[in-house]
C-alpha cells in the first residue's frame, strides 16, 4: 500500500464519522424544532385562554361597577324621599 491509498482510506474513514455525525445532528435537531413547535403552539393556547378570561374579568367587573352606582344612587334617592316625605 502506498502513502495516497494510506491517506484516501483515513480520509473515507473521517468522512464516514462526520457523515454519521452530521446525520444524527440532523435527526435530533428535526426533533428539537418539533417539540419547539408543539411548546409555542400550548403556549398560543394559553396566552389566548388568558386573553378571554382577562375579558371576561374586565366586562364583569364593569357590570359589577355599573350596579354598585346604581345601587348607591337608588339608597340616595330612597333616603332623600324618605326625608321630603318626613318633612311634608
Amino acid at each position: 500500500m502506498t502513502a495516497p491509498e494510506v491517506l484516501v482510506i483515513i480520509l473515507s474513514i473521517f468522512l464516514a464519522i462526520f457523515l454519521a455525525i452530521g446525520i444524527i445532528l440532523g435527526i435530533l435537531l428535526i426533533r428539537i424544532t418539533l417539540q419547539i413547535k408543539h411548546v409555542t403552539e400550548k403556549a398560543e393556547k394559553t396566552a389566548d385562554n388568558i386573553e378571554t378570561i382577562t375579558s371576561t374579568v374586565a366586562s364583569s367587573s364593569f357590570a359589577a361597577l355599573n350596579s354598585m352606582f346604581i345601587a348607591k344612587a337608588l339608597k340616595k334617592w330612597m333616603k332623600t324621599s324618605d326625608n321630603s316625605k318626613k318633612r311634608r
